[in-house]
């Protein structure tokens, strides 16, 4: 199973405080763990909401909307993509994870959809682009 780990932003990392030297030493070695055991498929650290936008969709109307965002418990400062076998085992691997951000943090982990949880309605044709499209994927990495 694929699982999305979602690091909360806070008030620092939205004010754009970067990480010191020692929490980047240890975040680069359990990343270092995690792909040595094949856990981690993708890995990032995300800028402030200040640098990013919202698209509001309504209908056919699509509104642009600037940071930042102001419900910081709400955002994203960074996140992981892993493979693993069940959320358990996620949620050991969590657990050996350097505090994100040094002071209080929050990390949210979800499963991310397989083909085979859309049940019928993902046709074989559907499947067969969403393998053609991944494909293509991998070939650009």
């Amino acid at each position: 199973m694929r699982v999305m780990v979602l690091i909360k932003a806070t008030q620092h990392t939205e004010a754009g405080v970067l990480p010191d030297e020692k929490l980047l030493t240890d975040m680069g070695r359990y990343n270092d763990e995690l792909v040595k055991a094949g856990v981690m498929l993708a890995g990032e650290g995300l800028h402030p909401s200040s640098k990013g936008v919202r698209v509001r969709f309504s209908g056919t109307t699509r509104t642009v909307i600037d940071g930042p965002f102001t419900e910081t418990k709400e955002l994203i400062a960074g996140f992981w993509l892993w493979q693993v076998r069940s959320m358990a085992e996620a949620v050991e691997w969590i657990k050996r994870c350097p505090n994100p951000t040094g002071e209080a943090a929050e990390i949210e982990l979800r499963q991310v959809f397989e083909a085979e949880d859309f049940g019928p309605q993902f046709t074989p044709e559907l499947r067969e682009q969403e393998e053609r499209l991944r494909a293509q994927i991998a070939q650009k990495a």
